[in-house]
């Protein structure tokens, strides 16, 4: 396991390079967002996807499963986006919020047979530099931790995970509070979870 120290407003294109090549060999990371810290791996991978559902005792089967994509072009290649969605998608995003979408065929088979897929731009320069890089979506869960410095701060959450993920993205002490969720698979927006964003 490796900690790779990249910071908003500098990002180290080289660090960047390098977590981008874990990712494409199916490495799992944790890295920073607008909210919590994350665990990630490329979300097209489907034994990478299985090992972080492993590691955080998620039957991935029944549990939502969300991506961080890049873009909202990006968001449209996975997930069934109508023009109301997207108008309020691009009011509040990038920003601390994960919206609940019908899921598309693109995504593996951890995903088959679901109907949704939660999906976050994160308002965080460094996990939009990694998704922009690999070029495709991170599958993503927040980290979890015994805890108030363990989930925050990057060098103790990689003494909680560092037998299980290949590097850490230290990034600064990480938020307390988890992502706003909005459901938008039944017409009108409905919040699942009040977290760190105000829906506009």
């Amino acid at each position: 396991m490796r900690i790779l120290e990249i910071n908003e407003g500098s990002v180290n294109e080289r660090h960047i390079e390098s977590v981008v090549r874990v990712l494409e060999d199916g490495g799992i990371i944790v890295y920073p967002t607008d909210t919590l810290y994350a665990i990630g791996c490329d979300a097209l991978n489907n034994s990478a996807i299985e090992r972080i559902c492993s590691l955080k005792a998620m039957k991935s089967a029944k549990t939502n499963l969300s991506i961080v994509c890049s873009d909202m072009s990006e968001v449209a290649q996975y997930a069934k986006v109508d023009n109301a969605q997207f108008r309020l998608m691009r009011a509040n995003l990038p920003g601390p919020f994960t919206f609940i979408l019908p899921a598309l065929s693109k995504l593996p088979k951890a995903f088959k047979g679901r109907r949704a897929v939660g999906v976050r731009i994160p308002d965080n320069e460094v996990a939009r530099a990694i998704v922009e890089a690999l070029g495709r979506p991170i599958f993503t869960t927040s980290i979890e931790g015994r805890d108030e410095d363990y989930m925050c701060e990057p060098e103790l959450i990689a003494e909680t995970y560092g037998e299980s993920v290949d590097v850490v993205v230290a990034s600064g002490r990480g938020a307390m509070y988890p992502s706003t969720v909005v459901d938008l698979t039944s017409g009108e927006p409905e919040i699942l979870r009040q977290g760190k964003g105000e829906l506009q």
